[in-house]
């Protein structure tokens, strides 16, 4: 007799279902779904019914040159709605590994100029569905604040910081000219596992970790963001701060389960890419690529593999026979098209906005230049390019060339080409210059033809003059022999408006093993140097020396001072053009590390011998926002500011000077402090009472000796 309802229902009361374990039913009668072999793909054409069936064949097509899709109707399901289709479709692979595989390779693939394909799991479908349809308000982070990252410009005495790294551990320090570096933070130990890097304009300080990257910042570098890279090798940035370029040798691998995914900042669309573009302001990868395949397995990478435009607004990667510029912040390839360039070698960004002839874009233009190298059939040839109109304003052809090396001016008025050439017999390699003068009509070239090659080219900052360092191709290769040339470059005067003025050698120096040079960020001085790691040397010019009516006789070259630096690896001025630091690494070699710091004039006033010393950095600083009227008013007054610097350097070089200082501004300030109470207290009781004083002074007008006889 089967059970009323009534009995069922006390029967429910009676057993409580939850506490009953059905996994032994649940898994011996497991029904696989199968899931994760499908893939919903989004962004499909919308065709009319009669069309389906060979758009579902040319997709069929397609996703079976990742995996195996299942034969027959089951493989791909395209839903229809009204005699259409609706835009997506669901596919079926034989394994879930070929669904993972059709998600990595086709997810983003642009099926058409309209139409980009988007691939999910299909089992993605009930983490979304499970979203409630109620609205929640999104949790909005706190704000975190960093305090003011630009604190170190507030310092009262003007000085800079100074990064040093030893053994594993990195301080960071205010350089004072006369004493020991007072430190800004404690020193930090493993601080970094490879090397640390200041942002262009000293704003944030990077870290490289095996996981990615760490920024700091403000007065305390406390963290500010971190960038997930692993093993992250080199890094780069925008001259704006804007971006930074991080490099790995491994790909970018996603994770294989959601919950991680969901923290990773990367998606299907960066599987396999090795170099990432970030947004340093959000933190935020922006963009990604892939290595270029002819870069696959170099042990030696060219760096950068991203060139920016000076105000950000544009980047740039070399690929084969061919540049690829992208806009930001979109980094969208610009016009959607590559710029075909046959056989480039390299390409550089102006500096500046370049003040083209009747350009009235303000600020300047864009501009790049490139070279390409002779081929059976086409010469040599450097060009000059505009962005974003693709436009070459100026080509020149050359003939029997080695290399190019193109050095732009900092102000993006002139570039010059370095071109090694060789004979026809190809056993004598020589130098020329091509100097572009970009703004002036038509941009001419003017061409400085030289017998030797040219080892070293720096322009001075903001200015026409150039040294160069180069040696007679002789054939006899003996390093020991001191045969470079140092040479100092500047515009020859000529009488008249239309002779164009040319390139002359005022001075050069002969007879050296120089190989380097360093000019000053505010022009002037220069050092010439022989970097090596067994002998090292420095010399310091003065490029305008005694020229009083500042107009840079090209005549007036000075050698200041010479100093000997045995192992010497490294070199770099501070941003105010005032100290040179040079240094030893044990990167290089493991012999008498440390660094020394020099005045600009050549005088050492610090050497220290570190153990494992690593590396020295100046912190960089932005530009500076005085106008011309400021800078001529602080010139105007350069004596009365002299004197004050030189009394706080005289305070911080000797204790018993600095002590006998203040001791007289203690008594000065209590002088004033007693008289302006007392005085003030007479003149409110009116004892204020007024006092001749009579004073006789003896005053010798004239004195004369005679002898009387």
């Amino acid at each position: 007799m089967s059970p009323t309802e009534e009995e069922y229902l006390q029967l429910e009361k009676e057993i409580n279902l939850d506490d009953i374990d059905f996994s032994d039913l649940e898994e011996k009668y497991e029904v696989d779904t199968g899931l994760d072999n499908y893939v919903i793909v989004d962004g499909a054409p919308i065709a009319p019914e009669s069309k389906v069936p060979i758009l579902i064949k040319v997709l069929r097509k397609l996703f079976n040159t990742v995996g195996e899709v299942v034969e027959g109707d089951d493989g791909v399901y395209m839903p229809l709605e009204n005699g259409k289709s609706k835009g997506y479709l669901f596919v079926q692979f034989k394994t879930a590994a070929m669904a993972e595989a059709a998600i990595k390779s086709l997810n983003g693939k642009k099926l058409d100029q309209k139409h980009r394909l988007l691939v999910n799991r299909l089992s993605d479908i009930e983490k979304y569905s499970s979203i409630s349809s109620e609205f929640k308000e999104p949790e909005v982070p706190r704000f975190k604040s960093h305090g003011y990252l630009k604190s170190w410009l507030q310092d009262e005495q003007g000085r800079d910081q100074m990064l040093l790294h030893f053994s594993e551990t990195v301080g960071i320090y205010w350089n004072k000219k006369a004493s020991e570096p007072e430190p800004v933070i404690e020193p930090r130990r493993a601080f970094t596992s490879r090397y640390a890097k200041f942002s262009p304009k000293g704003t944030y300080l990077f870290s490289i970790h095996p996981q990615g990257i760490q920024s700091w910042g403000g007065e305390d570098f406390k963290s500010i963001h971190r960038y997930v890279h692993n093993q992250v090798r080199l890094i780069d940035f925008s001259p704006n701060e804007n971006y930074m370029v991080t490099l790995s040798p491994l790909a970018i691998s996603l994770p294989t389960s959601a919950a991680e995914r969901a923290q990773f900042p990367f998606g299907p669309e960066s599987e396999g890419h090795k170099l990432v573009i970030w947004d340093l302001a959000t933190g935020e990868p922006a963009r990604t690529f892939a290595l270029p395949p002819h870069l696959e397995g170099q042990k030696e990478m060219p760096w950068p593999l991203v060139k920016w435009s000076h105000d950000d607004k544009y980047c740039a990667r070399q690929g084969p026979d061919a540049l690829a510029i992208y806009e930001t912040p979109s980094f969208q390839l610009l016009e959607k098209k590559l710029v075909k360039i046959d056989g480039i070698q390299d390409f550089e960004w102006a500096p500046a906005g370049v003040p083209l002839y009747n350009s009235k874009a303000e600020g300047g233009e864009h501009v790049l230049s490139y070279w390409t190298p002779e081929t059976s059939n086409q010469t040599a040839r450097v060009a000059v390019m505009q962005i974003p109109s693709r436009q070459v304003l100026r080509t020149v052809n050359l003939f029997q060339v080695n290399t190019c090396k193109m050095h732009w001016q900092s102000e993006g008025k002139l570039l010059c080409v370095k071109v090694d050439l060789h004979t026809k017999s190809r056993k004598t390699i020589f130098s020329n210059l091509e100097f572009f003068k970009l703004t002036e009509r038509d941009i001419p070239v003017e061409k400085l033809e030289l017998k030797d090659v040219i080892v070293n080219f720096s322009w001075e900052p903001k200015s026409e003059r150039f040294i160069t360092i180069s040696r007679l191709d002789d054939g006899n290769p003996n390093p020991s022999i001191p045969k470079n040339t140092i040479s100092f470059y500047a515009r020859e005067p000529v009488k008249g408006k239309k002779v164009a003025p040319k390139y002359k050698a005022y001075n050069q120096v002969q007879g050296k093993h120089s190989n380097t040079v360093y000019w000053s960020p505010m022009g002037r001085y220069a050092v010439v140097a022989t970097i090596s790691r067994t002998s090292g040397e420095l010399e310091f010019y003065d490029v305008s020396f005694d020229d009083e009516s500042n107009k840079k006789d090209p005549a007036n070259v000075k050698l200041l001072k010479t100093e000997k630096f045995s192992g010497m690896t490294n070199m770099a001025w501070d941003p105010s053009g005032r100290f040179l630091a040079a240094w030893s690494s044990s990167w290089l070699h493991s012999i008498e590390n440390g660094y020394r710091i020099f005045e600009f004039t050549g005088n050492l006033i610090r050497d220290e011998t570190l153990d494992q010393f690593r590396e020295f950095i100046w912190r960089p600083r932005p530009e500076s926002l005085l106008t011309n009227a400021d800078k001529k008013k602080v010139r105007a007054n350069l004596r009365q500011y002299a004197d004050q610097f030189e009394l706080a350097d005289a305070m911080e070089a000797d204790a018993a000077v600095k002590e006998a200082i203040m001791a007289r501004r203690k008594a000065l300030a209590d002088w004033r402090e007693y008289r302006a109470k007392h005085v003030g207290k007479a003149v409110q009781t009116g004892d204020v009472k007024m006092k001749i004083i009579e004073e006789i002074k003896e005053e010798i007008i004239e004195e004369k000796e005679e002898v009387i006889e």
